[in-house]
């Protein structure tokens, strides 16, 4: 434990718990102990927690490089079981008599051991799967062996995609194709004659009423998929000609992901609604309601309309779905139908934590300012007056005038006014100045404009051994916000502040945008950074699609994962998939690792008869070359 060094107060555990908002975001599953690391309770019906960085070291002791991306397989079937409950829920309350029947967007998280954990953990709720192309299809087909399986087809359909799902009915699933273009209809009749079966279809309803944030253009006018409702009313028209009405058995609309607010998905249940009944007024016998995904995660726990938040929970979402369909069937004497969602990422965010550890810093060069002499040049003199001047009253000022000389000493040195040796006491005149500025910003209750940028400015740049383009794609792409924190240390107060670097040579490979209750932070709040001891951070709910969108930048392939599950003593690891070998990334590429061997080769041998290299740096070069093409594309233990 150590002083807090504002007001000198004991730092605690809970304050690192407060600072890191994890009570928010990470409720029910993840908390601070007294020792002062993160602890996961996987399932939350049990007063059971796994320590995490005991876990990590145990999982290094096993011989699994960092980083490393840990599934908790009981959360992903309490989040299975959290959402089916909800409905459930929601249906006694409102005396619903249809019955909620969930699907898993493959799309969402490919990965075989958490589709197969999902169909594993859905089967007491009939938990089906959403496959949106060909080969999702293909994946949901051989994971689903239930008879009854509910699988829904959307996404962009040829006649193979469509010919495979209308076989697949004779495998006891319900196998329903949602029309989203209307060329599919045509492809679907052909289908249906060449292999004289009947097909479940469903609409996809393009709704006016629209989402909120990044995925607003997912419905209105111009969204992708969908069908509006001069194409709803063709559909209807021409399987009523074809006498195939009875054919049309499902409703679905979609709106976009991570709705933070409620009320866009009041709006649009109010519209898919009454799209609904008009369908079964015409004859359809549509028997599923499918209210599509969008279901949010509080990423930040603010509980807010924040696009990294949501303002309502599972169980006002499932209790608006029920009872605004409840509700349209009442007014029109209709039969409920079974009501489908598509909820992907508040089932798989939650489950996986990717662990990553500091490799080195960069610090901004901060010292006291030491008094140019007499005869130094006005600029470094007027610098130095600043910093010697400044106090917490007149901050404001003394930055304008260390802002000023810094400008005019880079301007003399480029006339060639300033020596090298001038500019660099000038730089180390102006972190001096920042330096001291920064403390007094610090105990403001009001921070001037100009001055709000001075915790990024002095923020260090931590290295870590991760990729973000590889395990947070989203974090560069769309700037989403993930919790990140340090697992360990947190009964110490976190000192520094900083922005986190990867490996990879591109400057978008960072990340400077950080939870915060408020706002935004542009620096996180971390511990000085020891290189002979272990420094672990976190990222946390990034189980939803980073790992299928993770890409190859400077070939840093997939990382080590592993599936954690909790036992009668302990936990124990259910599986391990191995992260990518260099040789694996570049068979991605289309390089034959072993004629590159040779390649080398050659060229050793050719230095060596030329007398540039002796035979045991030959050796050394071959057995580092060869050893690499084997390893991980991270720095490992033997690096």
């Amino acid at each position: 434990m150590t002083k807090d060094l504002a007001n000198g107060e004991p730092w605690t555990p809970a304050r690192s718990a407060a600072l890191y908002q994890i009570d928010g975001w990470g409720e029910p599953y993840f908390s601070v102990n007294a020792q002062g690391h993160v602890q996961v309770r996987p399932d939350p019906r049990l007063d059971r927690h796994i320590d995490l960085f005991d876990l990590v070291e145990d999982l290094k002791a096993r011989g699994l490089a960092l980083p490393l991306l840990i599934r908790f397989s009981d959360i992903l079937a309490d989040r299975i079981r959290r959402l089916n409950e909800a409905f459930s829920k929601a249906i006694s309350d409102y005396n619903y008599s249809g019955v909620y029947r969930g699907v898993f967007p493959v799309k969402v998280n490919q990965q075989r051991h958490v589709v197969e954990e999902i169909v594993e953990f859905g089967r007491p709720w009939n938990y089906g799967l959403e496959a949106g192309s060909k080969p999702e299809l293909l994946i949901a087909l051989a994971a689903s062996q239930e008879p009854g399986a509910l699988i829904i087809c959307n996404g962009y359909k040829d006649e193979k995609y469509i010919e495979t799902a209308i076989l697949a009915k004779g495998f006891d699933k319900t196998v329903v194709i949602v029309l989203e273009r209307i060329e599919e209809l045509d492809i679907a009749f052909a289908a249906a004659d060449k292999l004289g079966i009947r097909p479940v279809l469903g609409v996809r309803a393009k709704l006016t009423a629209k989402g909120i944030g990044r995925w607003a253009d997912s419905a209105g006018d111009r969204a992708k998929f969908g069908l509006t409702a001069t194409e709803i009313v063709e559909v209807i028209d021409r399987l009523q000609a074809r006498d195939m009405l009875d054919c049309l058995q499902l409703l679905h609309f979609h709106i976009g992901s991570q709705i933070s607010s409620i009320r866009p998905i009041k709006t649009a249940l109010r519209e898919a609604t009454h799209i609904f009944v008009e369908l079964c007024r015409m004859g359809a016998p549509v028997k599923y309601l499918d209210v599509g995904g969008g279901l949010a995660v509080d990423y930040d726990g603010s509980k807010t309309d924040f696009h990294a938040s949501r303002n309502y929970d599972i169980h006002e979402y499932a209790a608006d779905v029920v009872g605004a369909i409840q509700e349209a069937c009442k007014d029109a004497n209709l039969e409920p139908p079974t009501i489908v969602s598509e909820s992907g990422r508040a089932i798989v965010a939650h489950q996986s934590v990717l662990v990553f550890e500091v490799v080195g810093t960069s610090e901004v060069p901060v010292a006291e300012a030491i008094a140019p002499t007499p005869t130094a040049n006005k600029v470094l003199r007027d610098m130095y007056e600043a910093w010697q001047n400044a106090t917490p009253q007149n901050v404001q000022e003394a930055w304008h005038d260390a802002a000023q000389a810094k400008e005019e000493a880079f301007t003399l040195f480029k006339l060639g006014y300033l020596s090298m040796r001038e500019r660099a006491e000038a730089e180390r005149l102006f972190w001096a100045c920042c330096g001291k500025f920064l403390r007094f910003v610090r105990g403001m209750k009001q921070v001037p404009e100009e001055l709000q940028d001075l915790e990024r400015i002095m923020a260090s740049i931590y290295y870590c051994n991760f990729s973000v383009f590889q395990s947070a794609p989203d974090s560069w792409a769309i700037d989403q916000l993930f919790p990140i924190m340090p697992i360990h240390r947190l009964s110490e107060e976190p000192v520094g502040r900083g922005t986190i670097a990867d490996l990879t040579c591109d400057s978008d490979g960072a990340i400077d945008k950080f939870i915060d209750v408020q706002d935004v932070k542009t620096v996180l709040e971390l511990h000085p950074f020891d290189p002979t001891q272990n420094y672990f951070l976190g990222l946390f709910l990034n189980g939803a699609y980073q790992e299928i969108l993770g890409d190859l930048h400077n070939l840093f392939g997939d990382t080590n994962a592993v599936h954690v599950q909790l036992g009668r003593e302990g936990y124990h690891v259910a599986h391990v998939v191995k992260g990518d070998s260099i040789t694996e990334v570049l068979h991605y590429v289309q390089y034959n690792p072993e004629m590159m061997v040779e390649s080398v080769r050659r060229q050793a041998e050719r230095a060596l008869r030329n007398g540039q290299i002796t035979l045991p740096q030959v050796r050394l070069l071959m057995r580092h070359y060869e050893d690499s093409l084997d390893a991980y594309t991270y720095l490992g233990d033997d690096d």
